[in-house]
């Protein structure tokens, strides 16, 4: 009798399904021009996507007020289940004064597009500062999360969605995984452990180390990079995944990997991402998720482990998945290889890390980033890149 692999259940228990039948979607369309209409931003797009593939279960729509304010002050949803950041639609008050309680609401996206329904449970104010200090630790409007706040709507819209029309991604159609496809390929790999690694950079050899160092106690690895709203000076999502096509085709067992795109959008919230980040991928199935220093930080507002000691606010049952904890990775020139200082007797002037401020000085000057730090094929790319 053949053993059945089985993956790791969802956030909640359930995987949350909200895109629409045909005949579903049909019915909505045809109400399209009766329909009260909001425009979603990039981020919310991102977010309705996210929420109607499953990527956040066990959401099945924009939060509610007690589910929000808990989620705000104490990482957790009015059910207990831990949930780190806010996922809210947030409006004007002229948007949100005719909108009915208890009716449908169009979504469009950022092209005018009718993609998806809201059906109306709530309205409700909110504090923008509260959550600002409470979920990014700052108030300051310098933080790009923080600014995402201050300038949205000061009214939330709750309840559940519906897709009901989404494109394939216009640059990486082939690496378009949703949770109940990525949750099958691993079943079929016969992967029992799969470890997910996130990041928003193009990937150097600090990353690769610490990638093959989890890959080495799990069966296969979902590589996983972030393709949503970020920074305007966070390199393109589209020299990102070339450099991650080169890694996995270069210097990868290609058998153990899978590649897929994040379509979520960075919140750049630090600690409290980390956890949501991996909770997305627990949802994914992923059993183990890489939590590196800095993690979804931006600038100096976060500690450089903070990313990994919040793990520890939780009881691991609660979080149901893995974090495996790396230490910053650097090359070492007195073993000639790459290491933490775990493992490394180097000095830190016996060390070669750059960062990413600094390599990108260096591709906008012309210079190629040492092998040490970058494989030379990936910097290559890179310095193409930046001179197109």
């Amino acid at each position: 009798m053949t053993k059945i692999i089985e993956t790791i259940a969802p956030h909640g228990g359930h995987l949350v399904n909200r895109i629409a039948t045909l005949a579903e979607r049909d019915e909505f369309l045809a109400q399209a021009n009766k329909l009260p209409r909001i425009q979603l931003d990039e981020r919310a797009t991102s977010d309705l996507v996210m929420i109607a593939i499953g990527g956040f279960s066990p959401l099945n729509g924009f939060m509610g007020q007690d589910d929000y304010e808990r989620v705000v002050e104490e990482m957790r949803l009015m059910s207990g289940l831990p949930w780190s950041v806010p996922v809210t639609l947030s409006v004007t008050e002229e948007v949100a004064e005719p909108l009915k309680e208890g009716g449908w609401v169009r979504l469009d996206d950022p092209h005018g597009r009718f993609v998806g329904v809201l059906e109306l449970t709530q309205k409700y104010r909110y504090n923008k500062a509260h959550e600002a200090v409470n979920v990014y630790l700052t108030d300051e409007e310098a933080h790009p999360g923080v600014k995402v706040v201050y300038e949205q709507g000061e009214i939330n819209l709750a309840g559940p969605i519906w897709l009901l029309q989404r494109d394939n991604h216009p640059l990486f159609p082939n690496y378009q995984l949703d949770p109940a496809q990525s949750r099958k390929m691993f079943v079929d790999r016969g992967w029992k452990t799969v470890v997910g690694f996130q990041t928003r950079n193009p990937i150097h050899r600090a990353h690769e180390y610490i990638i093959k160092c989890a890959l080495e106690t799990v069966d296969g690895l979902f590589l996983h990079p972030l393709v949503g709203a970020t920074k305007s000076d966070d390199i393109p999502a589209d020299v990102r995944m070339n450099c991650y096509e080169i890694m996995v085709e270069n210097y990868f067992p290609q058998n153990r990997v899978i590649l897929a795109i994040n379509p979520s959008a960075m919140r750049y919230a630090g600690p409290r991402e980390a956890i949501f980040h991996a909770l997305i991928r627990k949802n994914y199935g992923c059993t183990h998720f890489i939590v590196g220093r800095d993690h979804a930080g931006v600038g100096d507002y976060y500690g450089t482990y903070d990313a990994q000691l919040i793990f520890g606010e939780f009881e691991p049952q609660e979080l149901g998945i893995t974090p495996m904890m790396f230490e910053h990775a650097f090359y070492c020139t007195i073993t000639d290889q790459m290491a933490t200082s775990k493992t490394s007797p180097a000095t830190k002037e016996q060390r070669i890390h750059l960062s990413g401020t600094k390599v990108r000085e260096m591709l906008r000057r012309g210079e190629l980033p040492p092998p040490e730090f970058s494989r030379p094929k990936v910097a290559a790319e890179l310095a193409k890149a930046m001179h197109q």
